[in-house]
């Protein structure tokens, strides 16, 4: 058995467009919001961080980045030989603009508590995004009879989720708030009390948002221009209300 090896999360990312495509036994044709499915394999090739795929097409999206949170995950094992254990990964972006979910390997075999390590991915937007309703997903992996793990774990931007038993099914919630309606309501950071006299749907919790928030004050300066598309950033007026919100 191979030992593990377990790549950066930068080495990882580099590789994620490579590693899905070279592996690929199929990519469905679908249209936006269709579930689409993306047989995988269990080792990540040897390529160059960087390395275009072979098939990489051209997208209207264009950086690849791990999906906002992982949902679910379903187990399912076939019933005729040869046996396989189908991995079904559902999860949300933080808009609805993401495209061409793929589930990638983050290891070469089993991690040292026998669980396959597995990151679930998608094509973010190329720019900042207003906020919309969150962006549903699903991509399914399949693992070969005779494999040595002993669980699966599936991991997003902002959080992991554990089957420990096969066949099996983990979910979460998802998060409250998406933001796509408030610009313009009053924002309570963790912590603070809510406006004496607002309206409930007049206040935006911190704490229904999917985490983490950049929140820039009307005093405040902006430090630096970087990217994340699972970043929400709020900013705010002189009153606390929020002015202008996006993925950033």
């Amino acid at each position: 058995m191979k030992s593990t090896r377990v790549l950066s999360v930068a080495a990882t990312l580099a590789l994620v467009l490579a590693a899905t495509f070279a592996h690929a036994q199929a990519r469905p044709e679908g249209s936006k919001g269709d579930a689409r499915q993306a047989p995988g394999s269990l080792s990540v090739p040897t390529t160059s961080p960087g390395d275009p795929p072979s098939d990489a097409g051209v997208s209207a999206n264009g950086a690849w980045a791990p999906v906002l949170m992982v949902t679910n995950v379903e187990i399912m094992r076939s019933t005729r030989p040869p046996e396989l254990d189908i991995i079904r990964v559902r999860g949300i972006s933080s808009t609805d603009t993401w495209d061409s979910p793929q589930i990638v390997p983050l290891t070469h075999g089993p991690s040292a508590d026998g669980v396959l390590e597995l990151m679930f991915v998608a094509q973010a937007p190329s720019e900042g995004i207003t906020p919309t309703n969150y962006g549903t997903l699903e991509a399914i992996f399949v693992v070969g009879s005779g494999h040595p793990y002993k669980g699966v774990r599936v991991r997003g931007a902002r959080n992991s989720l554990s089957v420990t038993q096969l066949p099996g099914f983990a979910e979460v919630a998802i998060p409250k708030a998406d933001c796509r309606d408030c610009v313009g309501k009053f924002f309570v950071a963790k912590g603070q009390s809510a406006p004496a006299g607002r309206a409930a749907g007049d206040i935006v919790l911190e704490t229904d948002l999917p985490a983490p928030v950049r929140v820039i004050g009307a005093t405040q300066g902006v430090e630096k221009l970087d990217a994340d598309p699972n970043r929400l950033t709020l900013l705010l007026g002189t009153d606390g209300r929020i002015v202008s919100a996006v993925w950033d």
